[in-house]
């Protein structure tokens, strides 16, 4: 088929790569436009871009949708399907009815579970014993379209987002593949009007770690934000970043370190595996400890 493609982040990478790899033809891929990065604050592309030129695509990253221009220019491509997942932009109406059989969306949850900005979070936040990817029709609201497939898979009980991230846009990219593949004979299907609930943007506010709420929440708290924000503690002053855990065993004051990397919480105590401290890339929980010691409590 001639498809355009839409997506920016890393999670959009892999379905590029296969739609590339299933012998589509990509006349135009479309993209959010470079941003200041880094410490020289340097326009830098997303990843689909760097992608897009490396296999010769052509590129745009248009700063909006909605200027008669823009949706001209989208229209032009003549494509039969559009694919789009983690783009950015809103589809106007106008780009959405362009393409010959509508616009379909890769969206990392079982809809109509976690519609919204950040379904991967919310489910490990949430506790979610599983989670999945859809790949649904698009329409004006959002994430409400009809859904072609779905498939569901276990969040493990110390998976992070960061994980779970890598595997569903690999479930993503294999089952929009097949999606394209059975367009003919696949029927949409409503999603329900029960279940519904909005995966709200992370807020860098639910990053601080409250050592008095029970140790599963601390734990899900600390594996749905990692890496990205990075839910975090002070030590001695110092923000460090918690990004492996799990809930165990153990008793004390919430704060109270027992033994090794080991937090009591509210109820129970959470095993901190993983940590960053400022400046510093990731390490093991022994890495941390033998160049940070910890106070006997931690607020």
């Amino acid at each position: 088929m001639r498809i355009v493609f839409m997506g920016s982040p890393e999670f959009s990478v892999p379905v590029l790569k296969a739609l590339v790899a299933a012998g589509h033809e990509i006349p135009c891929v479309y993209c959010q436009p470079p941003r200041p990065a880094g410490r020289g604050r340097k326009d830098r592309p997303t990843p689909v871009q760097a992608r897009a030129e490396a296999l010769g695509l052509p590129v745009r990253h248009p700063e909006r949708l909605r200027d008669p221009a823009a949706q001209a220019d989208f229209a032009a491509l003549e494509a039969d399907v559009a694919v789009v997942v983690a783009y950015g932009l809103i589809l106007p109406q106008a780009v959405l009815d362009a393409p010959r059989r509508g616009c379909l969306n890769i969206h990392a949850s079982l809809l109509p579970r976690w519609r919204g900005a950040a379904p991967i979070h919310r489910a490990v936040m949430a506790g979610d014993a599983e989670t999945g990817v859809c790949i649904m029709r698009m329409e004006a609201g959002l994430d409400t379209g009809p859904v072609l497939l779905r498939r569901a898979t276990p969040i493990g009980a110390t998976e992070t987002t960061g994980a779970l991230h890598d595997r569903l846009s690999a479930m993503g990219a294999a089952l929009v593949v097949e999606a394209l593949a059975g367009l003919d004979r696949l029927v949409a299907e409503p999603q329900p009007e029960e279940g519904v609930t909005y995966a709200a943007k992370i807020d860098k506010a639910e990053a601080r770690v409250d050592w008095t709420r029970p140790a599963a929440e601390v734990d899900r708290q600390i594996r749905g934000l990692s890496p990205f924000p990075g839910a975090w503690c002070e030590i001695a002053g110092e923000r460090v970043k918690l990004l492996a855990s799990e809930a165990v065993a153990g008793e004390g004051a919430p704060g109270a370190v027992l033994e090794g990397f080991t937090v009591a919480c509210g109820s129970g105590a959470v095993r901190i595996d993983r940590a960053q401290r400022a400046g510093k890339g990731a390490m093991a929980a022994g890495e941390i400890l033998r160049g940070l010691g910890l106070p006997a409590r931690l607020d």
